[in-house]
């Protein structure tokens, strides 16, 4: 295969940055492609869970995706996991959800995960993904969630460093873990800082799931 085309799904813009400089660093071979729809976070936040409307647009982006010749779809928003895994089953090209690759990454780790999240509504969500991975992978894994309150709104006022001290300073309270996580896309801003200040190893979205969609798609040429 040559350049491969990856589509980023974003519903906002705040993801977009950390997976481009993930591609730019590890995958440069890659013709990465963005499709923002910025109104899907603000309707998820309204809503108690993913809804069918919701999940239908999700499926129209993976749908105009593939219209554009891409190879794989990667969704960069971890609150419509549900959605997601309904639209990997309508194409034909991989699909994958944001944080699959990172979950499985630090079940292989051990026992127990912490995960560092700013946007609440994707909690619930995340951890069931955490967990139904762990099944797959016939681990004993826990996975227990902290709220970095404040984070996501400097990161959408743009204020990442204030952004990245909220989530060090988490991250720094944490001991007898065997991985941290860093929920989202937008998180991943954080991770050397993180790494800074913690012996346990910590994993960021952006990171696993391109490499994964390299070795996916290595094994389909």
């Amino acid at each position: 295969m040559t350049r491969p085309r990856i589509a980023l799904i974003h519903a906002t813009t705040i993801a977009i940055d950390p997976i481009k400089a993930v591609f730019a660093s590890s995958w440069p071979q890659a013709e990465p492609i963005n499709i923002l729809e910025d109104s899907l976070s603000p309707d998820r936040a309204n809503v108690a869970d993913v809804t069918d409307a919701l999940t239908d647009r999700i499926v129209a982006l993976t749908k105009y995706a593939c219209l554009a010749g891409c190879d794989a779809v990667l969704f960069t928003c971890s609150a419509f996991g549900r959605a997601i895994e309904q639209a990997a089953t309508m194409v034909s090209i991989p699909v994958l959800k944001p944080n699959e690759a990172m979950f499985e990454a630090a079940i292989r780790k051990g026992g127990r995960t912490a995960m560092l999240y700013t946007f609440p509504p994707a909690r619930a969500g995340m951890e069931a993904e955490f967990r139904e991975e762990a099944h797959r992978l016939k681990a004993a894994a826990e996975i227990e969630s902290v709220l970095v309150e404040g984070a996501i709104e400097a990161v959408r006022a743009g204020d990442v460093e204030t952004h990245n001290r909220l989530v060090v300073a988490a991250a720094a309270r944490l001991e007898g873990f065997d991985a941290i996580t860093l929920a989202h896309f937008s998180t991943a801003r954080a991770l050397k800082p993180v790494q800074g200040v913690t012996d346990i190893p910590v994993l960021s979205s952006p990171d696993a799931a391109v490499a994964k969609l390299k070795h996916l798609l290595s094994e389909r040429t």
